[in-house]
C-alpha cells in the first residue's frame, strides 16, 4: 500500500471512528497512523467464497483461508488428528495415515452428533491459530488495510463477534447444487443433504454487513467485490479547493 492509499485509509477510518463501534471489542484500531479492518467472509457450500477471497487478495487484502487452517490442525502428528482417531477410530485414516476428508465428510453430513463432536475437536484448534494470526496482523506489521478471513461457519461458530464486518457470498439454490455436483462429483441428493446441514443462506444474510451475489457471470461478481473494496478501503477522496 503506497502513501496515497495509506492516507485514504487513515481519513476514511478517522471519519468513522466516533460513529462506528464494532461488536464487542472489535472496534477500529489505529496502528502507526493507519486503521486496520478485520473482515469475515462467509457463505454456504458452492457459493463461491474462494473466488471472492482470491479477488480481494489481488486487490491488496491480506487473506486467511480457514479451510487451510483446518487441514493444518489435523495433519499427521498433530494433537487434533490424535483426538479425531480416539473419537472416530483409526478407520478414518487413508492409506497415507492422513485424515480421509471425504470419508469424514460422509460421516458428519449424515450424523449431526458426529459433526458436533468433530467441530468440538477442530474449532478450538483453528480458533487459537486464527487468534494468533489476527494478533500478528493488528501488530501493525502488515501493509494491507484489511485482513479478510474466509470462514464457512463464521456465524454458526460465533466467530463473527471477533471481526469488524461480515460479508456473505450468496448464490441461487439451483446454481449452488450444480456447482457442488460438478466440483465434488456428488449426486444431487448428497449435495442437497449437505446444503440442508448448513445454516440457511437467508439466516446468514441477516448477520451480513455486505452481501455479494455470486449467482451470475463471474464478471458481475468481481465488479461487486471491486466496488465494495473501493468504497470501503480505497474510495476516491476529492481534495477540497484551497482558499485563496
Amino acid at each position: 500500500m503506497n502513501i496515497q492509499q495509506e492516507n485514504k485509509v487513515y481519513r476514511f477510518f478517522k471519519s468513522r471512528q466516533e460513529g462506528y463501534r464494532g461488536s464487542g471489542t472489535e472496534e477500529r484500531e489505529r496502528i502507526k497512523g493507519v486503521y486496520y479492518m478485520i473482515i469475515g467472509l462467509t457463505g454456504n457450500i458452492g457459493s463461491g467464497k474462494s473466488t471472492v477471497l482470491r479477488r480481494l487478495a489481488g486487490l491488496g487484502a491480506e487473506v486467511i483461508d480457514t479451510d487451510a487452517l483446518a487441514r493444518e490442525v489435523v495433519a499427521p502428528g498433530t494433537a487434533g488428528l490424535e483426538m479425531i482417531i480416539r473419537e472416530f477410530g483409526p478407520g478414518i485414516l487413508n492409506e497415507k495415515g492422513e485424515l480421509d476428508r471425504a470419508g469424514m465428510a460422509d460421516i458428519v453430513f449424515n450424523d449431526p452428533g458426529a459433526r458436533a463432536r468433530l467441530e468440538s475437536i477442530i474449532h478450538p484448534e483453528i480458533r487459537r491459530r486464527l487468534a494468533a494470526l489476527i494478533s500478528q496482523y493488528r501488530s501493525g506489521q502488515s501493509k494491507s488495510p484489511a485482513l479478510v478471513v474466509e470462514v464457512p461457519l463464521l456465524v454458526e461458530s460465533g466467530w463473527n463477534r471477533i471481526i469488524d464486518e461480515t460479508w456473505v457470498v450468496t448464490v441461487s439454490p439451483e446454481v449452488q447444487i450444480k456447482r457442488v455436483m460438478a466440483r465434488n462429483g456428488l449426486s444431487r441428493e448428497d449435495v442437497i443433504k449437505r446444503i440442508s446441514a448448513q445454516m440457511p443462506q437467508e439466516e446468514k444474510c441477516r448477520h451480513a454487513d455486505r452481501i455479494i451475489d455470486n449467482g451470475g457471470p463471474i464478471e458481475k461478481t468481481l465488479a461487486q467485490v471491486d466496488a465494495i473494496w473501493n468504497e470501503l478501503i480505497l474510495f476516491d477522496h476529492k481534495p477540497q479547493a484551497q482558499k485563496i
